[in-house]
Formats: structure tokens, sequence, C-alpha cells
């Protein structure tokens, strides 16, 4: 593997990280807070690209340099911007158990008094979690001229999904169009909630973490703190839109308005979502002594909000009963679709793991017959299959044994479990201690450096970090 390239392009991903500090050191000037977490994050980010860029080389990259280049991307920029949080007085490793969060989108904090701090570095918090929404690396993309095939390599070592969703040849368009299409969504959805009642500080630090599948909130109750349903039905709205495939949005509004629908995995998602908000709804309405409508209220938020792995929350459902909470346990393991900003194994790789079994089923019946797994009508190949198996198989070894760690370290199972999940899956809250009004600050430090690996694995699909530590990866 070439380390100047590896290098070189850290530091224009750096640099630029740098430079996107420059908004929250606004928003610092304007409360009238200190600046000086910023403008010394933005020095020393700036300084450290500039000289990461000094090692420019001209030399081919490979497919090597395309997962390094992803993985320890993602893990500097979790570094750097973790520095605006050590200033304002958070352990470095808690400062990077929550930059972690914030820019793989997974949402768990351990900031026990979240309104204690600055609104400067609330609002970076979120924003960062809107940049690693899209991807940092296809921003990097998107800005960085002629990448070519370079840039290709990064956006498949990073695009979440079994398959490249390829919207142009070049895949700087594509990078491009995928971040108008999200920047526009994400402006109607301020819109929306500055029209439902919110202040602009809480619209866009709102909708950062909505649009990105989050969870981030500026206040510790999340989103029950504004006791607002029309703002928990915009927020819904905009989450289940963040769920679904980008590229999907982008065909729906310039190709074909009834894509989203033709789509197998969008109406599988679909599905699911209905199917759990109402077996939780009757749950809810049986358990919690509510009106159908608030239950409704409660369930579609709640559903929608784990299913996309955003991580929101107008209730603690630590309270709820067993089979409540197991709706949600189990709609966990499913995540967003491919090409969303939300995580877990993702709807479409459920829904072809489904469709096998049911071909695998029909051939014990006819065993000389001829019939494979379609999506969208066409025959998916064997290798995505065994790629998609293999994907599982090793996500569910992950959880395990870092649940298996946790509990260990002396956590409660129900707690080991969730936690080990929610940072996987990059959904942000569990139970028990780890609850939606919870922390993570309990979890021990060694506990929290295997979760932060958790959101660092899963955010990435789990095989670009994996391949980093294989002996392989490493041979000439």
């Amino acid at each position: 593997m070439n380390i100047k390239i590896v290098f070189y392009v850290l530091g224009g991903l750096l640099r630029l990280l740098g430079l996107l500090m420059i908004v929250p050191l606004g928003v610092a000037y304007y409360y009238g807070e200190s600046l000086t977490p910023f403008l010394v994050s933005i020095v020393i980010t700036v300084l450290t690209g500039l000289i990461l860029l000094s090692y420019k080389t001209d030399e081919d990259w490979m497919r090597k340099e395309g997962f390094a280049i992803v993985a320890l991307g993602w893990l500097a920029v979790a570094i750097f911007g973790a520095i605006p949080f050590m200033l304002d007085g958070i352990s470095p490793l808690n400062s990077l158990f929550e930059a972690m969060s914030a820019f793989t989108t997974t949402g768990s904090t351990i900031l026990t008094d979240i309104e204690s701090h600055p609104k400067g570095i609330l609002f970076w918090r979120s924003m960062m979690q809107w940049l690693g929404g899209m991807g940092i690396i296809v921003l990097f993309i998107a800005v960085l001229p002629k990448l070519g095939v370079a840039g290709r390599q990064l956006f498949r070592a990073e695009a979440p999904g079994p398959t490249e969703d390829k919207l142009k040849p070049r895949i700087r368009e594509t990078a491009k169009i995928l971040w108008m299409v999200y920047f526009v969504i994400s402006f109607a959805e301020v819109v929306a909630l500055l029209l439902a009642g919110l202040s602009l500080y809480d619209a866009i630090t709102h909708t950062f973490t909505t649009m990105a599948c989050g969870g981030f909130s500026p206040y510790g109750a999340s989103i029950e703190a504004f006791g607002s349903p029309l703002v928990e039905y915009i927020i819904t709205f905009f989450m289940f839109v963040s769920g679904a495939n980008f590229a999907l949005h982008y065909r729906a509004i310039y190709v074909d308005k009834d894509f989203l629908l033709k789509d197998d995995e969008f109406r599988f998602y679909t599905a699911l979502t209905l199917a759990a908000t109402g077996l939780l709804t009757l749950l809810l309405y049986r358990d919690i002594n509510t009106g159908f409508f608030d239950s409704f209220r409660l369930a579609i938020f709640q559903v929608v909000s784990i299913m996309t792995t955003t991580g929101f929350a107008t209730a603690d459902f630590n309270f709820w009963s067993d089979s409540a909470k197991m709706v949600l346990l189990l709609i966990m393991f499913v995540g967003g679709c491919a090409g969303s900003t939300g995580g877990g194994i993702k709807v479409v790789r459920i829904l072809m793991l489904l469709r096998h079994g049911r071909v695998e089923l029909f051939k014990s019946l006819h065993p000389r017959a001829i019939r494979g797994v379609k999506f969208n009508n066409k025959n998916v190949p064997d290798e995505v299959i065994n790629s998609i198996f293999s994907f599982v198989v090793i996500y569910l070894f992950i959880f395990m044994s870092s649940a298996l760690i946790l509990a260990v370290l002396g956590m409660d199972i129900i707690t080991s479990t969730t936690a080990s999940i929610a940072t996987l899956g990059n959904i942000g809250p569990g139970l028990n201690v780890v609850g939606p009004m919870g922390t993570f600050d309990p979890i021990p430090p060694l506990g929290k450096l295997i979760l932060i690996a958790n959101m660092w694995i899963g955010r990435l699909e789990v095989y670009t970090v994996i391949v980093l530590f294989t002996p392989e990866f490493w041979n000439k």
C-alpha cells in the first residue's frame, strides 16, 4: 500500500474539515460564547491537513488505498472533530466517543447534562451528524475535482448497501447530485419546523440530525422537550424520507415520480414500518392506558426513529412493556434502506435473505426447478447473495462479541446487548442504562473503546474497516 497517497488524501479531508469548523465558530460568536475551542481546533486541523498534503504523489491508486483512505478518513475526522469537545472540558475518551457517534450518525451520547454545554458546541455536534449522514468522503469527492477512478474506489468503499447506485457515469457528478438532494430536503425540513414554531437554531440542529438519521438533540429530553405533536409528525415524515434511498429520491423527482413505489426495497421498508407501527400501537393502547391516537403518535414516531436508526425519543420506552420493547429491539436489526443515511443491516439485505429462503423452500419441493432470487424484476447474482450471507454472519459475530465484552465488564445483559446493537447499527439509544433518556457515560473505558469501534465498523458496512486487520491487506 502506498502510504503517501493515503496521507495526501487524508490531508485534503482534514483541511476541508477545518474549514467547515468556521460554521460553528460563527454560531459561538453570535451567542457570545468562547471562540477558543473552535479557533484552536481549526488551526490544529488545517495545519495537520497542510502537512499531510505535502505528501503529494502522481502514482495510481489501488483498491487497498481506497479502503485505507475511507476507514482511516472516518477515524481521522472523529479524532479531530473531538478537539472542540476536549477544549470544552470533556475527557479525551468521551470526546472521541461523542465525535465518532456524531460522524457515524449513531446518536449515542456520553453527555449527562446536555443543556449545560455552549450552543456552538451543540451546533457542531449536530452539524457533524449532518456531514456524516450523506458521507464525509462523498462530500470530499463532490468538492475535489479530478479524482476519476480513485473517486469511484472511495465511493464504493463508503456507500451503504450491497450494491453501488450510480446516477451519472462520473462518480463526482453522482456525489454532487446526492448532496444536492440531501441539501434540498434538509432545507424543506428547516422551513417546516420554523412554521411549526421552532426557533431557527432548534430547526437547523434538529434538521441536521433528522436528515442524517443521527438523533442528537440540544435537549436531554430529545423531541419530547417541545411537547408538540406537529413537530413530532414533521420529524417522523423526514426521518422516514431519510431512511429511504436518496438515489431513488432523485429519480422520483427527475425521472419518474412513481420510481419509489416501483422499488422492491422501498415497498418492503414501508410495509415493515406500517406493520411495526400497527403492532406497537395496539400494545401501547393496551398497556399504557392512553387514547388510540396518542398510542399511534407514540408508536409511529418511535418505530420510524428506531427503524431508520435515528434514535430520537418522545417517551422513555424503558418503561414500556416487554412486548413493546421487543418490537423495537427486533427492528433495531433491520435499519434503513441501502443508499440512505440510516444504519443497520439494511432493508434490502433482509428482503434478499427472505426471498432466498423462499427460493430454497421452493427447490426443496421441486429439486429440478431453476429459480433464482429477483430484485426489481432482475436476477440477483449468486455472489451478491453470498456476500450478504457473509456480511450478516460477520455483523452478528461482532454484535455478540461486543455484547459479551460489555457483560464481562459488569454491565447487565439488557444494557450489554442493546448497547452493542445500538452502536453497531448506528441507532443511538438502547435499553436500561443506555435507554433513550440515559447516557453511555456509565460504560467502563474499555467498553467505550469497544463501542467506538462498533460505530466505526457499522457505519462503514463492516468490510471497509475489518479488511484493515487482515494479513492479506498488508501483503504486497
